[in-house]
């Protein structure tokens, strides 16, 4: 396992690109090939229902359809992710940390729609790639700071407030975090 599994990604404030700005990012997979990870703080502009409705599904609690579809990252944008609790296992789930596991097989989104889904979930469309080393090399120019990814974050904190959560769990105050760091 690299070190860098099981973290959030937090973009640094003096990020200037538009998909990563003031960004939360689960991710999911790190190794020697690149690293995959999920945007966990950006609604899109589609709704539960929209995406539903574009596999063919409807959704049997309206008040979950309203709930908000996350932009994942600039990567593939047409391919589906749920991150969700441990409660449930599906098709193509893989395990991202004792609470949080990730989904891309449409079983979910059928148990989701049925009001048979895992009790805490977030979907998301696309995802922010990296190729071999890239990541590594973005972690050394101070783009990012990470932290331990935990479940309380990703589907208990408002979205509005998940950068600053994120932060927060460093033991930093998000005043004094500079635009960039520094080399020592």
């Amino acid at each position: 396992m690299s070190y860098l599994e099981r973290q959030f990604l937090i973009a640094m404030p003096g990020m200037d690109d538009p998909n990563f700005s003031r960004g939360v990012t689960l991710l999911c997979q790190h190794n020697e090939e690149g690293a995959l990870g999920i945007t966990i703080n950006r609604p899109s502009e589609f709704a539960l229902q929209d995406l539903l409705s574009q596999v063919g599904l409807k959704c049997a609690d309206s008040r979950m359809s309203e709930l908000p579809v996350f932009d994942g990252g600039p990567m593939h944008r047409e391919r589906g992710f749920v991150l969700h609790g441990p409660d449930r296992h599906y098709e193509s789930s893989m395990t991202v940390g004792p609470e949080i596991v990730i989904t891309t097989s449409r079983d979910v989104l059928e148990d989701i729609a049925s009001g048979n889904g895992p009790e805490r979930f977030l979907v998301a469309l696309g995802y922010a790639g990296w190729g071999a080393g890239q990541l590594e090399d973005e972690m050394r120019e101070n783009a990012w700071l990470h932290v331990m990814a935990d479940s309380e974050l990703l589907f208990d904190l408002p979205v509005d407030q998940r950068w600053e959560g994120a932060v927060s769990r460093l033991g930093i105050e998000v005043g004094r975090l500079q635009p960039a760091g520094g080399h020592a």
